[in-house]
């Protein structure tokens, strides 16, 4: 099982009937046919960290995450969700015990830019972003 849990915030120009397309944008995305289980709602870290939001999916395996990564629910779904976050942090887990599993998941996050850019510039574009691999 792979795990990508997204902690996020809004810009502050973003209206709350933004918000609520944003997050059902998310929604639509964690429960695509590639995952395992997916929770959407309320970041509840410390405030003071400055995120308000969070996203989680898990998938099976590489073949799950490559499906995920590809989706056309997850690929339309980026460009109206990605323009409307200040914040974006994101935490991987597995529990498949692979050394290289970083790696490839890495690789696929490369190809995933690679085949489109204009996916790589929107998180490029938030303001405070720490994500890499598989978003």
């Amino acid at each position: 099982m792979i795990v990508n849990i997204l902690r996020f915030s809004f810009k502050s120009e973003t209206t709350e009937e933004e918000k609520a397309e944003v997050l059902a944008a998310m929604r639509r995305t964690a429960s695509v046919e590639s995952v395992s289980f997916g929770i959407v709602g309320q970041d509840l870290g410390d405030p003071a960290e400055g995120y308000t939001h969070a996203y989680c999916a898990g998938v099976e395996d590489l073949a799950a995450l490559e499906r995920y990564m590809y989706d056309p629910v997850h690929l339309d779904g980026d460009p109206g969700i990605l323009p409307h976050l200040a914040r974006l942090s994101a935490v991987r887990l597995s529990d498949d015990t692979d050394p290289e599993l970083a790696g490839k998941i890495m690789a696929m996050h490369l190809k995933k830019i690679a085949t489109y850019p204009e996916w790589g510039r929107l998180l490029e574009a938030i303001p405070d972003v720490g994500v890499l691999a598989g978003a």
